[in-house]
């Protein structure tokens, strides 16, 4: 969201945020990914409506993943970020909006919760870790 808000005229702005991208996928977004795709999708799987959806996230998290790269060589442009920052938002909002709902619906209550148990392990090291703002790179 905060990319799709902030302009970037600058080359020098576009690796400010490059920089902050890299950082989000180092300290939290790897975390998900991992625990999404150890404990989320697997369960996911067991309903059958949602097998298609859960191998569009796979593939989305692929192609997440090489725009993190992207960031980190700083090889991204102001088109790249902004698609990247689309693509990342329209990914949270499947997986809310059309996982974690079927699988609400489809899932035992007692799965679900076995499973956030395993999540919560799976986010310790995240959760560990403060990530705060970087209005200070914006500016050097």
């Amino acid at each position: 969201m905060r990319i799709n808000r902030a302009p970037l005229a600058t080359a020098r702005e576009v690796q400010a945020w490059q920089a902050e991208v890299e950082q989000h996928f180092a300290l939290e977004i790897q975390y998900h990914f991992a625990a999404e795709e150890k404990e989320v999708f697997p369960v996911a799987c067991t309903v059958a409506d949602l097998v298609p959806m859960v191998q569009e996230l796979v593939a989305e998290h692929s192609q997440l993943r090489d725009y993190f790269a992207r960031a980190q060589a700083r090889t991204l442009d102001g088109p790249s970020l902004r698609q990247f920052a689309e693509m990342l938002s329209a990914h949270i909002r499947k997986e809310e909006r059309g996982l974690f709902e079927g699988m609400q619906k489809h899932v035992s209550p007692a799965e679900l919760e076995r499973m956030g148990g395993h999540i919560e392990e799976d986010l310790t090291p995240a959760a560990e870790v403060c990530i705060t703002p970087t209005e200070q790179i914006l500016k050097s």
